[in-house]
């Protein structure tokens, strides 16, 4: 199983990037794929989570309303759009999918068994 991260880049504050993740080496339909992110020096946040199967979406806080977690089934992968990007959302982003059986615990880390790469997301103000 394979999950690739892509998309991350230099952006000023306001600016947009989209993240991408390819998913590959099983079925995901019966998963959840979650983004987290860690910034410099913090614990890894959850950051949004898409179930596969039905599409219901959920996100942090910090980030409804800016971000846009979406997925194509055709490609196997899952995006994160983010918008009005701020320096505080500057971090290395994570891929994850979880089997959706444990679908409550969504925002752990913990509760995921795949992991991607990290991309670098840097945001200027």
């Amino acid at each position: 199983v394979q999950l690739q991260a892509s998309g991350g880049g230099l952006v000023q504050a306001g600016g947009s990037l989209r993240l991408s993740c390819a998913a590959s080496g099983r079925t995901f339909s019966s998963y959840v794929m979650g983004w987290f992110r860690q910034a410099p020096g913090k614990e890894r946040e959850f950051v949004a989570a898409i179930w596969w199967s039905g599409g219901y979406t959920t996100y942090a806080d910090s980030v409804k309303g800016r971000f846009t977690i979406s997925k194509d089934n055709a490609k196997n992968t899952v995006y994160l759009q983010m918008n009005s990007l701020k320096p505080e959302d500057t971090a290395v982003y994570y891929c994850a999918a979880m089997p959706s059986r444990y679908s409550g615990r969504y925002r752990d880390t913990g509760g995921y068994d795949y992991w991607g790469q990290g991309t670098l997301v840097t945001v200027s103000s």
